[in-house]
């Protein structure tokens, strides 16, 4: 359990840093730091910064990833979770466009890039933190610790940015109130630090150290060994992304630029429903380890591809209890993906590659799923002027998902319980076969 709550604690306070940009950039950094005269031209040049963030974590991926099968879980992710909270703290601090002109906007690019570095290191080690601690056959339920680190920084993100958006005129806002949500970051760090230092090597790690059996050259053992699996693990990811980013991000621009209604509209509907997801997460892991995780998966996927026909006629009815509904039942579809994912992916690969091909999945699937879809979003509605086209994209993304599961594999649990026994002293024998 101490694992679990390691795992989840720092990848919540990732995302919270990654997820405090996402809300920003839909209310507040466009003007700030990309001024234009056009509204909608400016949220683009934000959310094309807030691409880069998703653009930068293949680099994390391959190189924390690769030092995650090499030199242990622990190590690598207490490094993560440092360069996502100092770049967070940065952006906090930058002078706008108003004060040092263009340098402003190239500056929050560093940011986001660094950013998006970490969080491409930080979610393999997470997933395996958790999950290596636990019974392989109960790996859905663990593994969804990590999983739940999104909707929880989601949720602290949207909240805090919520009640300054109430606390505050929009011109204090404007000027200084979103920085305070940045700076937040600092005693969150802190806090994340503290709980992942204290934890212990995972032991499947030491059992494949144990054994002699740690990789030389992870990158390039996956790529040659393991196709399949890593093109399965990342087409499974696109679905998820891209309908959490509609939900999370897209849904926060749409209700303001096109719908004309209130910031705290749309934040306080994803609050609403980052709050169900946090029980809907674990829910959905455990639930995958008692039927077919795949089959559970692909439920879902089918779900949320027809959603998006769904969610927009409801907000745009302008009903604020619809709107919730909308966003919340399509979180939830994204959750029954989301919860069982992390496992699903872990599954895929190796023990000894399991670090590198997981960040490796996790990190491409971000740039081809999550980085373009707002952009996306933005471009389709701008072009074709009507949201259509855009439950259209979902929809291709979902089937992209069912395609990645189609190529996956069922988990093999009983295969790694005999594995670390074998490789484990006597004395820790039993420690593993009683998690």
């Amino acid at each position: 359990m101490r694992a679990f709550v390691a795992s989840l604690s720092g990848t919540a306070l990732e995302w919270y840093d990654f997820a405090i940009y996402n809300v920003a950039a839909a209310v507040v950094l466009g003007p700030l730091f990309f001024p234009s005269e056009e509204p909608l031209t400016a949220t683009l040049l934000a959310f094309s910064t807030y691409a880069v963030g998703y653009l930068s974590r293949p680099l994390g991926g391959f190189l924390f990833g690769r030092l995650g099968d090499k030199i242990g879980r622990k190590r690598v992710l207490v490094t993560t979770l440092l360069i996502t909270g100092i770049a967070t703290l940065l952006i906090g601090l930058l002078p706008t466009h108003a004060a040092i002109g263009p340098a402003a906007g190239v500056l929050l690019v560093l940011l986001r890039f660094a950013q998006g570095v970490g969080l491409g290191g930080e979610w393999g080690g997470a997933v395996l933190l958790s999950s290596e601690y636990g019974n392989p056959e109960q790996r859905g339920f663990w593994a969804s610790a990590a999983q739940i680190g999104p909707p929880a920084g989601n949720l602290m993100a949207n909240g805090v940015l919520a009640l300054l958006g109430v606390a505050l005129s929009d011109a204090a806002f404007m000027s200084w109130g979103w920085r305070v949500a940045f700076l937040l970051s600092a005693v969150l760090v802190i806090f994340g630090l503290w709980i992942r230092v204290k934890l212990e090597e995972t032991p499947v790690f030491k059992a494949i150290e144990a054994r002699g059996d740690r990789p030389s050259a992870p990158i390039s053992e996956v790529f040659r060994t393991q196709t399949r699996p890593l093109v399965a693990a990342v087409l499974c990811r696109v679905g998820p992304d891209v309908l959490y980013a509609l939900h999370t991000v897209f849904v926060l621009t749409y209700l303001t630029t096109q719908l004309g209604l209130p910031r705290n509209v749309g934040l306080v509907a994803v609050l609403i429903a980052s709050g169900f997801q946090l029980f809907l997460m674990p829910l959905a892991g455990w639930l995958s380890d008692k039927v077919n995780r795949r089959g559970l998966y692909a439920v879902a996927a089918v779900l949320g591809a027809v959603w998006p026909f769904v969610l927009f006629p409801l907000i745009d009815t302008k009903s604020w209890p619809l709107i919730v509904v909308g966003v919340v039942v399509g979180l939830g579809f994204h959750a029954f993906m989301y919860g069982p994912q992390a496992a699903f992916i872990a599954e895929q690969f190796t023990e000894r590659l399991r670090y590198t091909g997981s960040s490796l999945a996790y990190t491409l699937a971000g740039v081809i799923g999550g980085a373009i879809a707002p952009l996306l979003f933005t471009a389709l509605l701008a072009g074709f002027g009507t949201w259509v086209v855009v439950g259209l994209y979902v929809t291709v993304a979902c089937v992209v998902t069912l395609v990645g599961l189609w190529l996956g594999r069922d988990p093999r649990p009983e295969e790694e319980i005999a594995s670390e026994i074998r490789d484990q002293p006597l004395s820790s024998t039993f420690n593993v076969v009683s998690k």
